[in-house]
């Protein structure tokens, strides 16, 4: 091979490496291998790990800090069963991952974001990052330590420069946008005051919620979280020096005393709380529910109903969950759960749109103090542009 082609392979070759990071399609896995020492392991006992693309330009001061999302485990067979997956080891986890939509690195796809130092934290505990359990059982080797985990990785963030942060956002998906809630205040605290700090939850207002048999089933699930992850002292005292532990793990409580902005993004009629909130499977012993879960379109007329009345109780969770100075909604109609993760949802030419605006601009909008942004869509099914999304990330 000449000089010449050898320079155009390698011009090749260094073309594809460009676009790859551009898509943000190989970006590594980074072991806090420094965690253990403090006792900050996933279930199985390995170090936490999280995925991070420096940022560049403009972008060098900022940081948004995501959390992934994907369940609770409540007792300790839900957590052994999930010790040897992704959800319970780093060392079962892919070792590199591709960022969009919020994480995204393209600036015409994530005009506010895109230079910003942007992190996925991976979710290890089952706990939304609360629990913290000291002893060890010697049988099932399961650790409950999702608090120190935060810390840990959070330390380890600080140390590469976050302490210097001129803009941050804390965000989440799912059991990860939960995450974002009740960890917000403390993330503030931890960066200079100078700082213009904000928190964003996708998917993550979990409401109180009453279900098809006139029960609360998902306030019995999340105290079991609570009891067995230990996690009672780890979530905000603001909220628990008022009412039990287990019900400050609802949005609604927590979000009456943060101190710092939040926006939230939900579907009104979010696929897992309707699944798994509204109609658990537990109480649904005909499985009468099983078609309408799947999809809405399958509903039959009185179960139609019934969910757009889990839509009231849902946008009244939010009203006096929330102030009006400082909140951000963007609350859409579709039947969906995690949209800000994808490129589909967050700006694209087909991205859903609420009151006209698509979710990618509102968030910036917000961050920036261009414009506030309070928009909740119109009863289903009345938005023509939903897209279909039902992740955990």
């Amino acid at each position: 091979m000449d000089g010449s082609s050898s320079g155009k392979w390698l011009c090749l070759v260094v073309c594809i490496l460009t676009l790859l990071k551009t898509e943000g399609g190989s970006i590594p896995l980074t072991i806090v291998q420094t965690a253990a020492a403090r006792g900050a392991v996933c279930l199985d006992g390995s170090p936490p790990g999280y995925h991070f693309e420096r940022g560049s330009g403009s972008g060098i001061d900022s940081w948004l800090v995501h959390m992934e999302g994907g369940g609770w485990c409540e007792s300790v067979e839900s957590c052994v069963s999930r010790r040897d997956t992704y959800k319970g080891s780093s060392s079962k986890m892919e070792k590199t991952m591709g960022f969009s939509g919020i994480l995204g690195s393209k600036q015409a796809a994530n005009p506010d974001f895109y230079n910003w130092n942007r992190i996925k934290i991976r979710y290890c505990d089952g706990s939304s990052f609360t629990g913290d359990v000291a002893a060890v059982d010697p049988k099932t080797k399961l650790y409950y330590r999702g608090e120190r985990i935060w810390q840990a990785v959070v330390d380890d963030l600080l140390a590469k420069g976050m302490k210097n942060a001129r803009n941050a956002i804390l965000s989440g998906c799912s059991a990860g946008g939960l995450a974002a809630i009740l960890h917000c205040d403390r993330f503030r605290s931890l960066l200079p005051a100078s700082a213009r700090v904000k928190c964003v939850s996708d998917a993550g207002y979990f409401i109180h919620g009453t279900d098809i048999s006139g029960g609360s089933r998902i306030e019995s699930f999340f105290g079991q979280v609570v009891r067995t992850h230990g996690s009672a002292k780890n979530l905000p005292a603001s909220c628990t020096s008022k009412m039990r532990p287990e019900l400050c793990f609802f949005p609604q409580y927590v979000a009456q005393t943060m101190r710092t902005p939040l926006f939230v993004i939900n579907s009104a009629y979010d696929s897992w709380q309707i699944k798994n909130i509204l109609a658990p499977t537990a109480v649904d012993s005909k499985k009468e529910w099983k078609n309408c879960k799947l999809d809405l379109k399958k509903c039959s007329a009185t179960q139609l109903q019934t969910v757009q009345n889990y839509r009231t109780q849902f946008l009244k969770a939010v009203n006096i969950g929330l102030g009006t100075s400082s909140r951000g909604l963007w609350i859409n109609s579709c039947y969906a759960h995690c949209q800000s993760g994808s490129v589909s949802t967050w700006l694209a030419d087909k991205s859903t749109v609420v009151g006209n605006t698509k979710m990618g601009k509102a968030v910036g909008d917000w961050f920036y103090d261009r414009s506030a942004f309070e928009k909740i869509d119109c009863p289903y099914p009345c938005n023509p542009t939903c897209v279909s999304v039902d992740s955990e990330s």
